[in-house]
């Protein structure tokens, strides 16, 4: 295939990813969107095949590895609850980062293969390129796991920190600099083996202080990572649809980074050197069992529901882990038939993903015009007869609004309290990701439904 006909076909797969991010950005368009994303790879993948030309004998490698990875995916896309879709992404984030240094390998160690010159006389601009590549790679790839593992519970959730660890991340973060410099004046394979290695070390020790609260910004921001990873290595290769594939995703996970800390109240860096988010009870914490809390049950809270005129749903991780939202669409069902106005109130962290709620409520078949986020809805709490919250946590703690030592303080979250009433749905009283206690179990307007969320939910229609 000429290169003018394949840097056209390589356009044409670009515009479907930026119309397949463009779908992605609401429910109602994502399966669209994702149509998209196929049709683009699709191409894409077939471009380069026609390009690269003889394979010789290494087609029938790639072809049978294609083949495996393929059904691997497709096995674990259909196996896997959308409650581990978190750790999901984490662990293909972990497989984009370990393709870049992987190919930054290669192409340094058969430099010739690539068009890049030959071993020790390697392109500088192509060994700049390959450099990053593989060190954003690598910092993509061990961050990644240390994320799946948290996410998954195999590690603890709480922020992992040690004295001088900013220190040592600093030093760390200059060395990889230095090393490319210098291994790109002397072409040393000590030198890229050590960039690597470093890099590797800096993707564990920049996740490890991070806890379960920030795992959302966690997710997106390595997201971002491995799109850059993938565009440095599309620049060695020269690949058109590789650079653009890694911009867009590098740039939409910077943004939807940015979006959730914006959602926190947080910068950035607040984040990444906070280590806010832990999951261990203080010892002030082990006390709050002491504090009085009013017990409902199904019936309770099904009369309650059943005499309002409107009712908010808040949506939480525990809604998730429980699998509750089909018994909370039938009960939105049933209180719509006595008349009851319902919608949904969505907090942008809610959950362990950004976006996490809304496809768990899609996967209920919510009507999306029912689903709203903080900014639209907030307002609606004060002339809401009921709130029912579902698994969410911290999102709805006052204290972010009236401590100024939480460390959730000047976080936004949604104004559960305002509510005539609130129902609050939860197995206990443990604190939430950040780790401290939620002022509303002890408001005089709220009633703790001590249950799995999808039991207490299943009673309640039946009761309704």
């Amino acid at each position: 295939m000429s290169a003018n006909l394949s840097a056209t076909f390589y356009l044409i797969s670009g515009i479907l990813f930026i119309l397949a991010l463009r779908g992605l950005s609401s429910p109602e368009t994502s399966r669209r969107g994702n149509y998209f994303g196929i049709s683009g790879m699709i191409i894409a993948i077939l471009v380069t095949f026609l390009s690269v030309g003889n394979f010789g004998q290494g087609l029938v490698f790639v072809l049978i590895f294609l083949l495996i990875g393929g059904l691997v995916g497709a096995f674990i896309a259909f196996r896997i609850p959308m409650t581990a879709m978190p750790e999901l992404v984490a662990g293909f984030h972990s497989l984009v980062g370990l393709a870049a240094v992987f190919v930054a390998i290669s192409a340094f160690l058969k430099p010739d293969a690539f068009n890049l010159g030959s071993v020790g006389s390697i392109k500088l601009a192509s060994l700049i390129e390959m450099s990053l590549g593989a060190a954003i790679g690598a910092i993509t790839f061990s961050g990644s796991i240390i994320a799946f593992l948290k996410l998954r519970g195999i590690m603890s959730g709480a922020p992992i920190t040690f004295t001088g660890q900013h220190i040592l991340n600093l030093i760390l973060g200059i060395s990889i600099i230095i090393l490319i410099f210098y291994l790109c004046r002397s072409q040393s394979s000590n030198l890229f083996w050590a960039l690597i290695a470093i890099s590797f070390l800096v993707g564990i020790l920049i996740i490890i202080p991070i806890g379960g609260a920030d795992m959302p910004v966690v997710i997106s921001m390595l997201n971002s990572y491995s799109g850059w990873a993938a565009a440095g290595i599309g620049f060695t290769l020269e690949n058109t649809a590789l650079i653009i594939t890694g911009a867009l995703v590098g740039s939409s996970g910077a943004i939807l980074s940015y979006i959730m800390c914006k959602g926190m109240n947080r910068s950035f860096f607040n984040v990444i050197l906070g280590g806010w988010g832990a999951t261990e009870q203080s010892g002030a914490d082990k006390n709050r069992e002491q504090k009085p809390v009013k017990n409902g049950n199904a019936d309770d809270a099904a009369f309650l529901m059943k005499n309002a005129s409107s009712v908010i749903i808040v949506p939480g991780y525990g809604m998730a882990v429980a699998q509750a939202q089909h018994a909370l669409r039938e009960m939105v069902d049933a209180l719509k038939k006595n008349g009851v106005k319902v919608s949904y109130a969505i907090h942008p962290v809610a959950g362990r993903m950004p976006g996490h709620m809304n496809v768990l409520l899609a996967e209920a078949n919510v009507p999306y015009d029912e689903v709203f986020e903080l900014e639209e809805i907030n307002n609606d709490f004060a002339n809401c007869d009921v709130a029912y919250v579902i698994g969410a946590n911290d999102v709805t703690n006052p204290v972010a609004k009236s401590d100024p030592q939480s460390p959730i303080y000047g976080m936004p979250v949604l104004d559960v309290e305002k509510s005539k009433s609130v129902l609050f749905v939860k197995r206990s009283l443990s604190p939430g990701y950040a780790g401290i206690d939620n002022d509303l179990f002890y408001r005089d307007n709220t009633l703790m439904l001590f249950a799995d969320a999808k039991k207490m939910t299943e009673e309640i229609v039946k009761s309704l």
